[in-house]
């Protein structure tokens, strides 16, 4: 046997299991649920801008996603196709449906985390690190052209959709085809430059979801609130790095999203696939 072949073998870990990924996936979504105050959107505390679900709605949903994520990473080790993991994220969304009572509420981050828990799968099949840039790389190389193709096709009838024809918008797709610039050139950096400051893991997450809404072409605020919705959402997210009292801001902001029915949805989508990489990058195999 080659001897540096085998001090390879045993300085790359063992793949983490399809469950522990998904464990990984599931903890995110739950920790985008229990961060607040998060303007507009549901939390432990209250259900935001929305009349039609609340936080028990949100944890139905998730944990009937948990299996779906194991086989969506299950699928990335074996370098599915794209088809096939989208055939598994149809099964998720019809199990999320079932779950909630036709409530949608974990869509897009059945998209982007899916996608992004089955190229971790991969990268760590491969006996690679599953670094940010690696996680990029992935996305691009195996599943590129038929995301660039699946942003480019006529989608489902639904409020992205209408307002990504009415106003340009991308959306989950354009940004899975850019694999996701939102998450890493935007939400990372700011999650860890503040951890890097001392921040705790609320004022982190603040700081990433703010970084995210001051930049986001958000299709639900879009949808409820034209582009003079976006513009508000926007110029409050650009507005929290300046604030005194990050917590207190982030309330107000809360309120004035609630009063307006301005929900940021994409945005925690986005925010639930930032974490989930980021824990990625913090545990060990």
């Amino acid at each position: 046997m080659n001897a540096g072949a085998s001090q390879r073998r045993e300085a790359s870990p063992a793949p983490r299991a399809p469950h522990a990924l998904a464990r990984l996936a599931t903890r995110a979504l739950w920790d985008e649920l229990a961060l607040h105050p998060k303007p507009g959107l549901v939390s432990f505390e209250d259900p935001g801008a929305h009349g039609d679900m609340d936080a028990r709605t949100f944890m139905r949903s998730l944990f009937a996603l948990r299996p779906h994520f194991a086989a969506l990473a299950a699928a990335g080790a074996q370098n599915a196709a794209f088809a096939d993991l989208r055939a598994i994220g149809i099964d998720a969304e019809a199990a999320m449906l079932a779950a909630t009572r036709g409530v949608n509420t974990h869509r897009g981050a059945i998209f982007a985390l899916g996608l992004l828990v089955a190229a971790v799968a991969r990268i760590e099949a491969a006996e690679g690190r599953a670094d940010d840039t690696a996680i990029r790389a992935t996305l691009r190389a195996t599943w590129g052209a038929a995301l660039a193709a699946h942003a480019a096709a006529p989608g489902t009838v639904s409020h992205g959709a209408l307002v990504g024809a009415r106003h340009g918008a991308g959306g989950a797709r354009a940004q899975a085809a850019a694999a996701f610039p939102a998450v890493f050139d935007i939400a990372l950096p700011a999650l860890r430059t503040a951890r890097a400051r001392g921040a705790d893991a609320q004022h982190a997450r603040l700081a990433a979801l703010f970084a995210l809404i001051a930049c986001v072409d958000d299709t639900n605020v879009l949808y409820r609130g034209g582009l003079a919705g976006l513009a508000f959402v926007q110029t409050c997210g650009r507005a929290f790095g300046a604030a005194v009292d990050p917590l207190a801001y982030a309330a107000a902001t809360h309120r004035a999203f609630v009063a307006r029915r301005l929900s940021p949805g994409g945005v925690a989508d986005l925010l639930a696939a930032t974490l989930f990489v980021d824990a990625v990058g913090r545990t060990s195999r």
